[in-house]
């Protein structure tokens, strides 16, 4: 009867003691580590890769993205894209239906003078390795002129394509034809305004009902409403220096927040939740800290569990010592 009890303790133990299931969900802090990538300008978390988060460059870096493993910071795949010619000024990624990558070159370094940018699709490889992979390219216009743009979400069910504006004053959503056509150009229209920050970044949560904006520093949450945003709440956000993109976590319990530069540092925030109050979450790290889910807390619980396991294996093995 013995050996059963200790065998049943053991496996007690260890799950207790077992790395939480976040660890490998893609969701904690990570370093971009390749050197590859020094203007890390959009991100976006795979769907059928857990933990890999594709980025990219800003400009002059050409057709590359980049696959991140969130548990080493290394990457794990380069995807060349072929059939889109020089990338111009690439600012936004983000993932649509049926795991196709949308790819922003979107900005306008010129200040909004170029007649159109354009949006490059193409499949998620299910195998991460080097790899070259044909992209669609669509020419995008807008219906009242040239603008800089950083920020381009899909939506997760329509895959209709969204572009905000990148403008010091606020900006607007726009909104993109039901389906891109490849031949002749994409007009976008302003369904929404999207006030008091310049928008570097945006993202749709994994069900389509939410949509945050980020700034350099700051961020705004918006229910979706079909397109027609309300405004949620302000966000604080992580101060990792130039702030250049966000994207949900898989699951869509997390923001990951990410900044350009060389070993650019990756951080995760607790996805706004109910409420329809305009009040700050508070600063990044005070806010992570305090939803009572992870780092020290976290870590207190699991001890606290592990010797409580112990506690019991170590009464149960002295009462049957003294049966014995």
């Amino acid at each position: 009867m013995r050996r059963p009890f200790a065998l049943l303790a053991a496996a007690l133990l260890t799950g207790a003691l077992a790395v939480p299931a976040s660890a490998a969900d893609g969701d904690e802090k990570f370093t971009i580590k390749d050197p590859r990538i020094t203007e890390s300008s959009g991100l976006a978390a795979s769907r059928q890769h857990p933990g890999i988060y594709w980025t990219h460059n800003d400009s002059d870096d050409g057709a590359y993205l980049y696959a991140v493993d969130s548990a080493t910071g290394e990457t794990v795949a380069t995807i060349t894209m072929s059939g889109v010619g020089s990338p111009r000024d690439v600012e936004a990624i983000s993932i649509g239906p049926d795991n196709q990558i949308y790819v922003g070159d979107i900005g306008d370094n010129l200040g909004g003078t170029w007649p159109y940018v354009w949006i490059y699709r193409l499949p998620e490889p299910k195998n991460l390795r080097n790899q070259t992979i044909k992209a669609t390219q669509y020419v995008v216009k807008y219906s009242d002129g040239a603008r800089d743009a950083e920020s381009l979400v899909v939506h997760p069910k329509t895959g209709r394509v969204y572009i905000v504006d990148k403008n010091e004053k606020g900006g607007h959503l726009f909104e993109g034809p039901a389906e891109l056509s490849p031949s002749g150009s994409n007009v976008f229209r302003p369904v929404a305004a999207v006030p008091d920050l310049e928008a570097t970044d945006a993202t749709l949560s994994p069900d389509g009902e939410h949509l945050v904006v980020r700034s350099y520093f700051g961020a705004i949450a918006y229910d979706w409403n079909g397109g027609r945003i309300k405004r949620k709440q302000r966000l604080g956000v992580p101060f990792l220096g130039q702030g250049e993109s966000v994207t949900y976590t898989a699951d869509g319990k997390k923001l990951m927040y990410g900044a350009e530069g060389a070993d650019s540092p990756v951080e995760p925030q607790d996805a706004p939740g109910g409420g329809d109050s305009d009040s700050s979450s508070g600063s990044g790290s005070s806010a992570s800290s305090e939803s009572g889910g992870d780092g020290l807390n976290g870590n207190l619980k699991t001890g606290a569990i592990a010797a409580g396991i112990l506690l019991v294996v170590v009464l149960a093995v002295r009462g049957m010592r003294r049966r014995g």
